[in-house]
């Protein structure tokens, strides 16, 4: 399982993908707002999303869960 984390401390404002997908290394699955600023959050390993930990409009910390990849 690889698990993809918050780079930085910030809101979810995109979820683009669903439990199920199947996704390639680098693919952008999570836009996130942090200091003014939108920032994608890509796939750490190509899989399957097992798990979105993340909800759009909640803010998270550094390394906390977005998204488990399988």
């Amino acid at each position: 399982m690889a698990e993809v984390t918050m780079p930085m401390n910030g809101k979810v404002i995109n979820i683009m993908v669903k439990v199920g997908d199947a996704v390639q290394e680098d693919a952008e699955l999570v836009v996130i707002e942090a200091m003014k600023m939108e920032l994608p959050v890509v796939a750490v390993a190509s899989g399957t999303v097992k798990e979105i930990k993340a909800k759009v409009g909640e803010s998270y910390q550094v390394d906390d869960v977005l998204v488990v990849i399988g």
